[in-house]
């Protein structure tokens, strides 16, 4: 891991073909099939949700400070006891065979190298201990969809805790699983009759507390999009509290990540750490959440295009352009570290994008020279 108080420059990144976020979502479209590109960048229903994440990062603008000696920032982190190089974490995404043949193991190693936390979906291969052993020492979370009775996720936090995972987490968005009409339409249905799945529907705040009673293991919830449940969690001994809508494709017409964050920060009162996902796709998001009181934030799509693009080394590149975007724009702030960092740099303003889920990429059709 390089010394974050050293000056970045381009030279501190690997060897790729990849110069920009840009480069690396074309590539990952050229890639994949049109049913694998839809699972990427589709949502439930009409798409509502996915999109409000996208403007709800757009909405906001910043306020930078200048003439500050911005020569050493230090973009770095901590999370449960762990340094990161950038507070992200990898979030739990299912299926990513449909992105790189190691799925699950490319990403825990890009993480590894790289130096971020990774979370590893239950739903994806190659399995808790299989992913555990390809990275030993990346700070490494389990995720859980709650697809068996008590003794059943016991044994999957048994496991968990056996195989060296810093935290465990419940994803509580999935009562039910939605209805993704991108999928649909093509008579693409990937996990229909799921065994199990109404577990999922009877989970509640009384299997959080039971778990906390058994298990000393961290505990995560995901999928808190309210500063009641926020509060809740924390009634019941949550560790750490995860904010997400599901990247879109649970709830219909839910608010935009970003939205939802404030009054989430507000009442968890740095009680706990936060962390967030939707639509986070630049630098600038990832700052945009921390200013705004998040501790860490999550990538979803933007992962699964690394992994298409290039596999684990198409990934390890992704961190790296979006380090260097951070960097750039936290010294632009004026800013040297995230505990500098505050609301005070934000400021409302109104879209210029009408909030695509590639919003944040606009320069897909610039005409460019072969790089791969």
């Amino acid at each position: 891991m390089p010394d974050p108080c050293v000056p970045f420059d381009q030279a501190t990144m690997t060897e790729s073909p990849f110069l920009t976020l840009h480069e690396l979502v074309k590539k990952a479209r050229q890639k994949l099939n049109h049913d694998n590109w839809d699972y990427l960048v589709g949502g439930a229903e009409t798409e509502t949700t996915v999109r409000r994440n996208r403007l709800a990062l757009d909405s906001i603008a910043f306020r930078p400070r200048v003439l500050r000696d911005v020569s050493r920032t230090d973009v770095s982190t901590k999370f449960l006891g762990r340094a990161l190089r950038l507070p992200v974490v990898l979030a739990p995404v299912g299926g990513l065979e449909h992105f790189a043949p190691e799925a699950g193991g490319a990403a825990v190693k890009a993480a590894e190298e790289f130096g971020i936390a990774h979370m590893l979906s239950s739903v994806c291969e190659p399995g808790l201990e299989a992913v555990a052993q390809a990275a030993p020492e990346a700070v490494r979370i389990y995720q859980l969809y709650v697809h068996g009775d008590a003794g059943w996720v016991d044994s999957m936090a048994g496991r968990a805790i056996a195989a060296g995972y810093a935290a465990f987490c419940l994803t509580v968005d999935t009562a039910f699983y939605s209805r993704r009409e991108r999928d649909l339409a093509k008579r693409n249905i990937r996990r229909d009759n799921v065994p199990g799945r109404e577990f999922q529907a009877r989970l509640a705040w009384s299997d959080v507390a039971r778990l906390k009673a058994k298990f000393a293991i961290p505990l995560i919830v995901k999928g808190i999009a309210t500063a009641e449940d926020a509060e809740l969690a924390l009634e019941h001994g949550v560790d750490v509290i995860y904010v997400s809508n599901h990247g879109g494709r649970q709830l219909d017409h839910g608010r935009g990540a970003m939205d939802i964050l404030p009054e989430v920060v507000a009442a968890v009162r740095g009680r706990a750490p936060v962390i967030i996902d939707g639509g986070f796709n630049r630098g600038t998001d990832i700052v945009k959440a921390l200013a705004a009181g998040s501790d860490l934030v999550g990538l979803g799509r933007m992962q699964c295009v690394g992994l298409a693009a290039d596999g684990r080394a198409g990934l390890v590149r992704l961190l790296e352009i979006l380090e260097h975007e951070v960097r750039t724009c936290l010294g632009l702030l004026g800013v040297n570290t995230w505990a500098e960092l505050d609301s005070s740099y934000l400021h409302p303003a109104p879209p210029v994008d009408p909030g695509r889920t590639l919003g944040a990429f606009p320069l897909l059709t610039l005409e460019q020279k072969s790089f791969y």
